[in-house]
This record gives structure tokens, sequence and C-alpha cells, in this order.
């Protein structure tokens, strides 16, 4: 992980080692019955089999500190739908339909204009992503919390021969890159480092077109309804990934052991080359934090990119094939 990453305040290392600690804990649960779980390692969401033609696809995540953004600013509007794309992102990976989610807000102390701006932005996620939220979670954690953060659990069903989870790829396969809307709700803490003494209300130097706060708080794009038009099309769906930190490392996350070639990658928004220039990041470093205009990745046979690009550039004019499928180990290959 970068440097400037590291500097900013977050160990990806310790990060890894945490969360293999964690598996390792939940590993050792004993059911007294075998497993629903199907066996889907390092992938976005996880899957239960319902019985057996039917899974339950499960993803929880949260917004991180672009809510330190919003604070700062006193907007809370959008955040809910960072919270709800974030979620629902990943479970469409797996070729799911996300069905509804329930959200959790930690606060310091319940302030009802900040909890309904969350509520609006919740509202709006929800709409984007069809899905509904049929309850949650507000917790006062004075004690524990300072300000407010904003999380979520998502849900969906999947037909358990159609789980999509990158093990159909093969060599030659087309790499469909889908724009991002900007930062989405990853990088936040390098970003705030690198662009800290900068006024939130102004442009700086003209390069963003629009205020520097308004770039930052850009809600997360939702993928769903495009990407379930896809799936639901005749065009063989063979791999997912939804691109958030850790950038086109993500593909990675596939089943497939192929390399994965990006020959045409998605131009990247102004805020990246601002980040890059503040922080000393190399572009190895950026492309390991952030999304880098690419928010989220389709692959298909080669002889059918035309034909998925025709359902997806309706929904993004910018989607385009970015890259390819190649035979090599698994590893992300950039020019």
């Amino acid at each position: 992980m970068s440097d400037a990453y590291a500097k900013a305040g977050v160990d990806q290392g310790a990060a890894d080692s945490a969360v293999a600690g964690l598996v390792r804990a939940l590993g050792a649960i004993e059911l007294g019955r075998a497993s629903r779980q199907v066996p889907l390692p390092g992938h976005y969401a996880s899957v239960i089999k319902l019985d057996e033609r039917t899974g339950i696809a499960l993803s929880t995540d949260g917004v991180g500190t672009k809510l330190l953004v919003a604070a700062q600013l006193g907007r809370f509007d959008t955040i809910g739908i960072d919270c709800v794309a974030m979620n629902v992102n990943d479970v469409i990976c797996v070729g799911a339909e996300p069905l509804a989610m329930l959200d959790y807000i930690a606060i310091d102390r319940a302030d009802p204009r900040v909890c309904e701006e969350v509520g609006v932005g919740l509202a709006r996620g929800a709409e984007l992503a069809g899905v509904e939220i049929p309850g949650g979670e507000l917790a006062q954690l004075g004690e524990m919390v300072r300000g407010v953060d904003v999380s979520g659990a998502c849900f969906g069903t999947v037909e358990l021969g159609a789980i999509v989870d990158g093990s159909a790829v093969r060599p030659g396969d087309a790499i469909i890159g889908l724009p991002s809307s900007g930062l989405h709700s990853n990088g936040y803490t390098l970003a705030r480092s690198a662009l800290e003494g900068l006024p939130l209300e102004e442009d700086p130097e003209g390069r963003l077109g629009r205020p520097l706060g308004d770039v930052l708080l850009e809600p997360t794009e939702i993928y769903v309804k495009p990407v379930l038009e896809l799936l639901r099309s005749a065009v063989e769906v063979r791999g997912l990934a939804h691109i958030t930190s850790g950038g086109l490392g993500n593909l990675e996350r596939l089943s497939a052991d192929v390399a994965y070639e990006i020959d045409a990658p998605l131009p990247a928004q102004p805020i990246f080359e601002l980040i890059a220039e503040r922080a000393g990041a190399s572009d190895e470093e950026m492309h390991e934090v952030f999304n880098m205009g690419c928010g989220f990745c389709c692959i298909v046979a080669a002889e059918q990119c035309e034909e998925a690009l025709a359902l997806l550039r309706p929904h993004y004019p910018g989607a385009k094939r970015i890259g390819s499928a190649a035979q090599g180990p698994r590893e992300i290959r950039r020019p």
C-alpha cells in the first residue's frame, strides 16, 4: 500500500492482518449442521443457501471519513446515497438483485437535522437502487463517537446456478469500465490529508469546475439497475467488480486465474490529479487507493462486448472496453 496513505494514517498491512484474524476466529464457528455458505472467498458479497435453488446475498459497509467532509460543510443530505451505494454495488457483483437494506447511525447525540438529512440521502439512494429500507438503528454513543457515522447492511437474492463469481472468465474476454462519479467513498483519509488547507467553498485554481466541497461530496454512483439489465439480457456476464479501495486491483478478487490487461483506461477526473500533486503520491500509489475514474467493471466474451456496451451506454455514455483478460498469473497489467 502507498507511502502517502500510510503517512495520512491508514496502515493497510495492519488492516489486512486484522481481517485475517477475524476470519480465523469466525472460521471456528461450530454450527452442529452443514454450512449453508456458498464458497466465494474474497468476493464482494457472501451468499447463503436458502434452499436448493435460491441464495441470499449479504453485504455490509459504511461511508468512512467522507463524513468528516460532510461535517465540515454541515451538509449530510447525500451521505445516505453513499451508504446505499457501497452496499448494493457489492451485492450486485455476485449477480444478485438487491432487495432491502438496513441502516445503522452512530451519533454522539441525537441531532434531528443531521438525522433527517441522512434519511433524505438514504431514501434517494434506495430509489436509485430499487431497494427498500424497512428499518435500522440509531445509537447515541457520546462516550465513543464524535459526530456521526453511517453504515448499513444489504441483502438480495440470486439463483444458485446464476451466481457470478468470475470463474467463467477466460483469456480474451473484454473488460468494460463504467465511469465513477469521482472519489466515491474510498481514500478520503488520504484525500483530506492532501487537500488540507484548501477552502472547500472554492475551486482550487479553477481546476475542478466547481467548489472543492461539492466535488468531495459527490455521491457514489449506484450501478444496480444498468447491471441488472445487463444480467437479464442475452449477454453472458462472466465477471463483475465494484472498484473501490484497491482500484482495478479489485478484479483480482474474481475466481478466475487470469491476468487483467488494462490498455485503454477510463479518464480520471481532475480531483485525482490534484490529490496526487499535493500528496506527492505516485501513479501506482493513486491506483492502489482510488478508483481513478472507473467505478465498476463488467467482463463479457469479446464477441459480446459491443452488445453489452449498447445496453450500458444509454446509462453511461462514457462506458467502454478498457482491457481484456489474458493468460498469466492473477495480476493487473497497466501501461
